[in-house]
């Protein structure tokens, strides 16, 4: 195997560990290597599968702005490249799921405040109050700690980008 073809394997299987498709890291990781937008030709070609899933896997990366379709004058085709800011927009993605831990955490605390302790809690169990409530207060905690990193860290990261582009 090249290195190309090797890079192309383990972001796959990179992807995979996310609970991602495998053929979704294959089609990123060949963008990543491409000097030029690809068509779906070459891109079913190069990775030696059928055209509907890596249609449908177009779609799932052009959604969270991965990639980006291109016309070319004068070809009905679509051609595809990675985002300018691929790896930012990862991030993005990957940030908005653990946002959703946190807005998950806060709503049941706001839920627990009003709630009776028969709702929280099944009878003869009611040591698990505490327990459940200090889980849920140690999970909005650990979750907003993570925000406030996750936006600092973006921030610089658009600050780098930025100094990139200039350079």
């Amino acid at each position: 195997m090249t290195l190309r073809q090797d890079w192309i394997q383990e972001f796959g299987e990179a992807y995979q560990l996310f609970g991602l498709p495998k053929l979704m890291g294959h089609v990123v990781g060949l963008l990543l290597a491409s000097s030029k937008p690809l068509s779906l030709d070459d891109i079913t070609s190069e990775l030696g599968v059928s055209k509907g899933p890596v249609s449908q896997v177009m779609g799932r990366l052009r959604d969270h702005r991965l990639v980006h379709r291109h016309n070319k004058p004068g070809n009905r085709k679509d051609f595809y490249e990675a985002d300018s800011d691929i790896f930012g927009h990862a991030f993005g993605n990957h940030a908005a799921l653990l946002r959703g831990n946190l807005t998950l955490a806060k709503r049941f605390h706001k839920r627990l405040d009003g709630a009776t302790k028969d709702e929280i809690v099944r009878p003869g169990k009611e040591e698990d109050l505490a327990a459940f409530t200090a889980r849920i207060e140690e999970m909005e905690q650990f979750y907003s700690l993570m925000m406030k990193h996750l936006g600092a860290f973006m921030k610089e990261w658009d600050e780098v980008r930025g100094l990139q582009k200039s350079a």
